[in-house]
């Protein structure tokens, strides 16, 4: 049977776009691709990119401020939030601009309208228009979640916050993740008040214990009111703004609520059930090792799939793909020990076990420290960051790195090369220190905390 493509791609974020440029451009597949919304997904149009920009503008009413201390004679005026605002939109027309013509130059052929599957091997567009295809890889993401309580008309979520008019004075962020506890950091250094309420005992639920309390306790020093064991009951409008009815019987007032609850599967109304593919609870496509569905033809890719929700996992999966069944090697992208960034304020690093799960496996020993770091401790602050390496006992291999410190990001994606290696804590111990530096606190621990 001739087919009109060899795949055809519904989505076009990172890990549908970059399947369909590997399967085009190294492996000469003829290659469609179908995105209703702007191309680059949502990190480089909603997400991590716009996030982390707005990250490095809140930064910096306290690195002026901790100029100061060093002996510059600066002041900050007030941000010129338009001016930022219009930057951020040229630059995120550029990359997505970028994503464009890295398809053109692949040989992908783009629509840009909404595409559905009608059956194993054909996909419908908005325009009705109809394609054969050998294979159909669903790379659609996931969306902001907001759960049904009066007055959630009111809230907007981490999809419009890039677009707001003017800053709140006083917000409210809703949740405990990490897109929610970047956001009231984020708000904060920018000048308003924050407030954020999450009905768990912690903040940041899934990474570290000791970390997470680390970086909660460093955000109240900030003057962020972390409400625990909270949730929103409705919203009001009022003249003044919104009212949040909470369940620990307060009623607040804000500019802005910004709901970060989770995401869910962006998998509705794509005709998977029709095609014999049951989702999962959360909308989640189920798929195996090599991304593939029940259904032979149908692959899925990122965020749909609800395995580990992050960009470079996406872009590795829809590689992986592209070399699984248009470069016969297949390949299975290991979902262990991915490492990830808290862009916080302080920011969290890990990858590995936390010290929780580490103990269920396994006896282990703990290594940790905190500290004053030279640059904060010289303007006089009180800031400490933390250190933390998980071993084990029986092999010695480093389970599980956790750091929380300024560019803690940029620390862990270094120290997770060594662990996924399977450096143990002698490599580390043999390693020399840079000094004077953060980081060389992971060489130097040479006693464990805890044991057991």
């Amino acid at each position: 049977m001739a087919f009109d493509y060899d795949l055809f791609v519904i989505g076009g974020g990172s890990g549908g776009v970059r399947a369909a440029r590997v399967a085009a451009g190294e492996y000469g597949a003829k290659v469609g691709l179908a995105e209703e919304s702007r191309m680059g997904g949502t990190c480089v149009i909603r997400g991590c990119v716009p996030k982390k920009l707005m990250v490095f503008a809140s930064a910096y009413p306290e690195a002026i401020a901790e100029a100061r201390e060093y002996g510059w004679d600066v002041t900050a005026g007030g941000l010129d939030w338009p001016r930022f605002r219009t930057r951020l939109e040229a630059e995120l027309d550029r990359l997505e601009a970028a994503y464009r013509n890295t398809l053109n130059s692949a040989g992908v052929t783009v629509h840009d309208e909404r595409a559905l599957i009608v059956d194993a091997h054909r996909v419908r567009l908005a325009s009705g228009a109809e394609f054969s295809a050998k294979h159909i890889l669903v790379a659609t993401g996931g969306r902001p979640f907001v759960p049904d309580i009066p007055g959630r008309e009111l809230a907007i979520t981490s999809n419009e916050i890039f677009h707001l008019p003017a800053l709140p004075r006083r917000a409210l962020v809703v949740g405990g993740g990490y897109v929610a506890s970047e956001f009231a950091c984020i708000l904060k250094g920018l000048g308003g008040e924050v407030c954020q309420y999450y009905r768990g005992a912690q903040i940041l639920r899934g990474f570290d214990d000791e970390a997470r309390g680390h970086v909660a306790n460093a955000m109240q020093a900030q003057g962020i009111d972390i409400r625990c064991g909270t949730d929103v009951m409705r919203l009001e409008r009022t003249g003044s703004g919104i009212r949040a009815v909470a369940t620990d019987g307060s009623e607040e007032v804000f500019d802005l609520v910004l709901y970060a609850t989770g995401r869910r599967p962006n998998s509705a109304g794509l005709g998977l059930e029709a095609l014999g593919i049951t989702l999962g609870r959360n909308g989640e496509i189920p798929v195996d090792a090599y991304s593939q569905t029940v259904v032979p033809s149908v692959y899925a890719v990122g965020d749909v799939t609800d395995r580990i929700n992050l960009t470079p996992v996406a872009i590795r999966e829809g590689h992986a793909f592209a070399d699984t069944v248009f470069g016969a090697r297949p390949t299975a992208f290991d979902h262990q020990l991915v490492a990830s960034a808290v862009f916080t304020r302080p920011e969290l690093g890990s990858v590995g076990l936390s010290e929780e799960a580490a103990r269920a496996q396994e006896p282990v020993e703990v290594y940790a420290t905190a500290f004053r770091p030279m640059r904060t401790a010289f303007a006089g602050k009180p800031d400490r960051v933390l250190m933390k390496l998980i071993v084990s006992q029986a092999t010695r291999r480093v389970l599980g790195c956790h750091i929380v410190a300024p560019e803690a990001g940029e620390m862990i994606q270094l120290a997770a090369i060594a662990i996924r290696m399977g450096a143990t804590k002698e490599d580390f111990d043999a390693t020399c220190a840079v000094h004077p530096t953060m980081a060389e606190e992971l060489v130097t621990m040479r006693k464990p905390v805890r044991i057991g």
